[in-house]
């Protein structure tokens, strides 16, 4: 698992099935830079490990008894917005998963994936980016598919700002998409700040939905 050299990052895991607590703690011992912070079953006892514990990474559930998945998201990123969020579900329903998106947590993958693209997941949200499973991105975009459109959003943008959206979201960093298109760092930082302005747009989170409500965003990881 990559993130910086030598870093230990402390999880928190917020699920109320013990087995599954279980088995994830297992998986997680094996990489040398993660802590196990503690294990909750609850959403109202994670808003307090939080407070307590000052983890990096929340890895919740959806259901959960009083405060769910979806609620504890909200609250966490309402309150502590430097905790990066995984969600870590067996529900695979449209509406779910967009109100996942719009809390703006980083990561979201079913239950049912394998080892490897969890510790993809860890990896990737822990580096400052996002990781939302292809099962998950492809249940996004046939929701906004079926969804009648205004204008799209995309001709606010240039065509080299399109561009340079999609490069983001492949995970290119400004240096990479400089060296790419031939331009230099200061050039792509300004269109990068440009995009941000005319998306209104905060956060990476932010820019993968606009990416995905504009069929900008590459289903490959």
């Amino acid at each position: 698992m990559n993130g910086e050299e030598n870093k230990i990052y402390n999880v928190l895991i917020a699920d109320d099935h013990q087995m599954f607590v279980d088995g994830l703690k297992a998986l997680l011992r094996k990489e040398k830079n993660i802590q196990i912070a503690g294990e909750v079953s609850n959403g109202a006892d994670a808003l307090q490990a939080i407070i307590k514990k000052q983890p990096d990474l929340l890895i919740t559930d959806i259901s959960m008894p009083g405060l769910s998945g979806v609620e504890l998201t909200r609250e966490v990123k309402s309150r502590y917005p430097e905790v990066k969020i995984l969600v870590l579900s067996m529900y695979n329903d449209r509406e779910i998963v967009s109100e996942i998106l719009m809390s703006e947590a980083e990561g979201y993958i079913l239950k049912n994936t394998g080892r490897q693209e969890l510790s993809n997941a860890i990896s990737r949200i822990l580096g400052n980016s996002t990781y939302y499973s292809n099962e998950v991105l492809n249940i996004m975009m046939t929701r906004i598919k079926r969804q009648k459109k205004a204008e799209k959003n995309t001709s606010l943008l240039t065509a080299r700002e399109t561009e340079i959206i999609k490069l983001i979201m492949e995970e290119y960093s400004s240096e990479e998409i400089a060296e790419k298109l031939f331009i230099s760092k200061r050039t792509v930082d300004t269109h990068r700040k440009n995009i941000i302005q005319k998306t209104n747009t905060r956060t990476l989170v932010g820019l993968l939905k606009f990416a995905i409500e504009n069929n900008l965003a590459e289903i490959n990881q």
